[in-house]
């Protein structure tokens, strides 16, 4: 079943079997991944050689849809689920030991996935236009999926939630282990396309298409908040 025709792959091409965008606000709750400084704020480098000059252009178009899409469609669902009462959790790398030992393998890789951000690092910190309120659930974890790496599995449990709305950054790396750990575990996710990205549109558009109506179901920021009678 799917719920819209956008981002379809070849497995629900002739799927004509259409459902609707039904959330349960007390069974639901709004996971932000790693809407961090390392990863969302755009470096300052003091001179800068023509390699990093380079650098920073190739990444240019990411931040420009960072600061103009995703950052304020993540206020606009923390607004509306702060206003309705419904649960929110935050995920964020950051290891427990200064050196980095208790990093998973694929955080201790070298290029670009090679991440240390100790206690007190912030670069760690989420950005201030997306900070935690005070009951507002934030696991640390040094794995991309904020379900293995963490006991949120048995918090949403525990709350009795079962449904999840995800957003944040990576898409293709922390958000979709994240969503693909979720539905393993049965929870029923939406994923707001436009509150969350990959490094280019190409790779955010095939990891869409890959994770849309098997692991989750891909809709918009309108889609939610008309769901849940915000809008």
């Amino acid at each position: 079943m799917r719920v819209n025709d956008r981002h379809v792959s070849f497995y629900y091409e002739m799927d004509d079997d259409y459902g609707d965008v039904v959330i349960d606000p007390k069974k639901t709750a709004l996971l932000i991944v790693d809407m961090q400084h390392v990863f969302i704020t755009r470096p300052t480098i003091d001179k800068p050689t023509e390699r990093e000059k380079h650098d920073l252009m190739r990444w240019e178009p990411f931040y420009r849809k960072i600061d103009d899409v995703v950052v304020p469609n993540n206020k606009r669902l923390l607004e509306a689920f702060r206003a309705t009462g419904m649960e929110i959790c935050f995920a964020k790398i950051q290891c427990r030991k200064k050196d980095g030992r208790d990093r998973s393998l694929d955080h201790k890789a070298t290029g670009y996935n090679q991440l240390l951000l100790p206690p007190g690092d912030p670069l760690a910190e989420i950005v201030p236009e997306l900070a935690p309120m005070e009951d507002e659930i934030v696991v640390m974890k040094t794995t991309d999926s904020a379900i293995t790496g963490t006991t949120l599995r048995l918090m949403l449990h525990n709350m009795d939630i079962d449904t999840v709305v995800v957003t944040g950054v990576l898409t293709d790396q922390c958000v979709s282990g994240t969503v693909r750990s979720l539905a393993d575990e049965s929870f029923k996710v939406w994923l707001i396309e436009d509150a969350c990205m990959a490094s280019t549109e190409q790779i955010q558009a095939n990891e869409l298409e890959i994770l849309n109506n098997i692991y989750c179901h891909v809709i918009d920021t309108d889609d939610l908040l008309q769901a849940i009678g915000y809008i």
